[in-house]
């Protein structure tokens, strides 16, 4: 039996139908109340399951179809989280367009804990939907303190930010064991932080807002390590790592270099999803520093643009990062989610699909 991340897996989030993004629009509305908008969800998850299952893939999610943000729609139900408007980023597009765009920011206001079981409900749906494995997304705990550094976290509550990291790495271990107990054994956690971190202009904006970027891998490494040390030994815990993805466009660039040797060899996870998609993820020399026992899964097949890569082309890209890490540590996917955001990217149903054919197919070609 196959263990994840498996040969051929994929990051999470899928397109949302149309009859979803109806849905939405009529609770928002007030034409449709909760339990409504929930049955909606839930036919919808049980067809993009079955879309998973038919492709072949081993690895299931709920195509993050209950989320309007890959982060916030979790972040928020933490006690001392608060929404505090966005922060202006400029987000590239291939052929050179700009996007303006602000993410939301999280603000911290009070004591951070785990107030309720948040995703236990979402993965017990999930599983009641497969046999195969399902998979859980929740963002990192670093997306807490990354945007907003010390101004957004309250300095009445935590005059030391020592306790604001254990209250944090707390409150995820707790959710941890409430989907461990609930029978979740494959767990991603996604971080545009650690990426954000080889990106000269990200680095020079993370000094601004008081923080050292050449520390920051470290302590992120601690946090993250501190918020997963009471998984089960059976669960597969990996790491997403995103340049930023909303409406097919990015927000940071540069290889893996100034963090690969911490996020190799001081991150305390299993697997570790990497785009590599194109020029702005830089070479696979970061890969030497891959120690035995992980995985890397690398996301070879964009899901920003919906032109077909072809599979020798993935295939030699393989055979590069082999060059640096052993085969058999190796996996592919497509580089991030089809839709982090409720607003997807731009391609079509169909060139989802036909991205994921092809890393199966490569897959089944490469790894047998």
């Amino acid at each position: 039996m196959p263990t994840p991340p498996f040969r051929a897996d994929h990051v999470g989030s899928f397109l949302r139908p149309k009859a979803l993004i109806e849905a939405r629009e009529a609770y928002r509305a007030g034409a449709i109340d909760a339990d409504a908008l929930r049955a909606a969800e839930d036919a919808a998850i049980r067809d993009v399951v079955r879309f998973q299952e038919d492709l072949g893939l081993q690895g299931i999610t709920d195509g993050e179809f209950r989320r309007t943000y890959f982060h916030t729609d979790f972040l928020l139900q933490l006690d001392g989280v608060e929404e505090a408007g966005g922060t202006q980023v400029k987000f590239h597009q291939h052929g050179g367009k700009a996007l303006e765009y602000a993410p939301p920011v999280m603000k911290i206001t009070g004591k951070v804990a785990h107030a309720h079981d948040i995703q236990r409900a979402d993965y017990e749906f999930l599983a009641s939907c497969t046999t195969r494995t399902p998979k859980v997304t929740i963002p990192s705990p670093t997306m807490l303190h990354f945007r907003g550094g010390r101004d957004a976290i309250d300095v009445a509550t935590y005059p030391d930010l020592e306790d604001f990291y254990a209250d944090l790495a707390a409150a995820y271990r707790a959710e941890i064991a409430s989907l461990a107990d609930a029978g979740c054994r494959y767990l991603q956690l996604d971080d545009t932080n650690l990426a954000y971190l080889c990106d000269t202009t990200q680095r020079e904006n993370a000094r601004a807002r008081g923080m050292d970027p050449d520390a920051l891998p470290r302590l992120y490494a601690r946090l993250i390590n501190e918020s997963i040390r009471d998984r089960p030994d059976d669960m597969t815990v990996c790491v997403h790592l995103c340049r930023g993805n909303f409406r097919s466009s990015w927000a940071a660039e540069g290889g893996y270099e100034p963090v690969a040797e911490v996020l190799f060899n001081q991150l305390e996870i299993d697997g570790y999803f990497l785009e590599y998609d194109d020029p702005r993820s830089g070479d696979f020399a970061p890969l030497r520093h891959l120690p035995k026992g992980k995985t890397v899964v690398l996301g070879l097949v964009t899901t920003k643009l919906g032109d077909l890569e072809s599979a020798d082309d993935v295939k030699r890209r393989i055979d590069e990062a082999a060059r640096f890490a052993p085969l058999d540590q190796l996996a592919l996917s497509p580089q991030c989610g089809f839709s982090s955001t409720v607003h997807g990217n731009d391609i079509e149903v169909e060139q989802q699909a036909a991205k994921l054919r092809l890393v199966l197919d490569v897959a089944r070609d490469v790894w047998g």
